[in-house]
């Protein structure tokens, strides 16, 4: 089984692949400088903060002496990561020895930030201009059930509720790895698709912003400026209102499409429009660790393999059928079990079963949470020997070749077969051989030319 994993990266990594002069664009900006400083590592923050006043570069033999010997393989870890984000940047002298110097724009920018303090990006409105807003309470459940609503998108749009569609741009990402559609069908998940529904909901945000992001230029859309304005968004007040007034057309686009994942919702007032960040919205620019939701599980699996999930959710139910069979569903209870044909359903699908597992153990129920193992040993064996039974053996399409005229002739086609890497099988007693099906057409007239 091919084992195609989505990888979800972070914001830093996005800017961290970006050229050099794109790169010293951001810069120009000091909330993407702060945003930055806040994601490295803990020495590598350091190391920051300790040359934003040198102006001269600093030796690396000398930066060396900074730490303990114990703490070489860190050292090297954070000196990497400030050079990949050009916050330091490498510089040779005649002798060929390198030093590192502080980016000027980042060290400008984070000097003024130090003396003057920081600020927002944008003034949020007044309560006598937007009224009442929503409670955090209420945010939260708009962004929850707006990324529901996204997933089921993905999962069956006949699940989504009427009145519920996606712009051109938001399905364009989705086409991005996780849908695959041909001419006259409806699109169908791909393996990635299936993998991402089983990820936490911060690795599924970062997962959908870089392909958003990787998308930008087909769309018109210079990733850079992007990149900049989420980043922005991230130092907004959370429940905060703000002027859709104040925002570039390239902005205004992003809040629509960040609106339907739940990032932000927007408003309409008398005289304004406003937008108001969710706490998905001010997550963007913390790590995925930092930023990891502490969500209450729901789902209880016991040692017969039935399985119980305390939930109310469409989403949850979808996702649930993607490796077990459901049997019933109640308005807060979903029963169902986990049996082989519903997990070599999920392997058919692209799904792994240390996803499977992994998935189960991070949405285990309170009540089960705290025990050890989690998920039952012998659940988790079995699901485990499931893959490595289907994974023994691999189907090959091939061709049989027999009954041959002679000893020598047979012998003639097997060289040439295993010359060519053709040969996958061969018999000398019963003058039998076994090629890979698509060689036939060169083993076809390779016969054809010893007649």
């Amino acid at each position: 089984m091919p084992q195609v994993m989505v990888v979800a990266r972070n914001f830093m990594d996005m800017v961290a692949a970006l050229p050099a002069g794109k790169l010293d664009m951001l810069y120009d900006s000091a909330f993407i400088c702060e945003a930055v400083l806040r994601s490295l590592p803990p020495l590598a923050k350091k190391y920051a903060l300790q040359m934003l006043y040198v102006l001269a570069p600093v030796t690396a033999a000398a930066m060396e002496e900074w730490v303990l010997n114990e703490y070489a393989a860190k050292h090297k870890v954070a000196i990497d990561k400030l050079l990949q984000l050009r916050v330091f940047v490498e510089v040779r002298d005649r002798r060929r020895d390198v030093s590192y110097k502080m980016n000027q724009k980042f060290q400008g920018n984070m000097q003024k930030y130090l003396v003057d303090g920081g600020s927002l990006p944008r003034e949020p409105l007044p309560l006598s201009v937007t009224g009442r807003l929503p409670t955090p309470a209420d945010l939260e459940s708009y962004a929850l059930d707006q990324w529901e609503c996204f997933l089921l998108q993905l999962i069956n749009s006949s699940q989504v509720e009427k009145g519920t569609s996606f712009s051109s741009s938001m399905m364009k990402t989705f086409q991005r790895g996780l849908l695959s559609s041909r001419d006259g069908e409806a699109s169908k998940l791909t393996e990635n698709g299936f993998q991402f529904l089983l990820m936490e909901t911060n690795a599924q945000l970062w997962y959908i912003m870089r392909e958003y992001i990787s998308s930008a230029e087909e769309r018109g859309v210079d990733p850079t400026e992007l990149i900049s304005f989420l980043l922005e968004l991230s130092f907004h007040k959370l429940g905060a209102a703000y002027s859709l007034n104040t925002l570039t057309d390239v902005q205004r686009i992003a809040i629509r499409d960040l609106a339907e994942l739940g990032l932000v919702k927007q408003q309409q007032g008398r005289t304004d429009r406003w937008f108001i960040p969710t706490q998905l919205a001010t997550n963007l620019s913390a790590s995925l660790s930092d930023s990891s939701s502490n969500k209450e599980g729901f789902v209880v699996v016991e040692t017969n393999f039935r399985m119980y999930a305390y939930s109310t959710s469409k989403l949850h139910c979808e996702i649930l059928r993607l490796f077990s069979r459901v049997e019933y569903q109640l308005p807060n209870l979903i029963v169902g079990a986990v049996t082989k044909e519903s997990i070599y359903g999920a392997f058919e699908n692209g799904i792994t079963a240390e996803q499977i597992i992994s998935f189960l153990r991070q949405n285990a129920h309170p009540r089960v949470a705290d025990k050890i193992p989690v998920v039952p040993e012998n659940v988790t064996d079995q699901i485990r020997l499931w893959e490595t039974d289907r994974n023994r053996v691999e189907m090959i399409p091939s061709h049989l070749y027999e009954d041959f005229p002679s000893k020598e002739w047979f012998e003639q086609c097997c060289d040439y077969a295993r010359d060519n890497g053709y040969l996958l099988w061969e018999d000398s007693k019963r003058m039998r051989l076994v090629v890979r099906g698509e060689f036939h057409p060169e083993m076809r007239e390779f016969l054809r030319r010893q007649r």
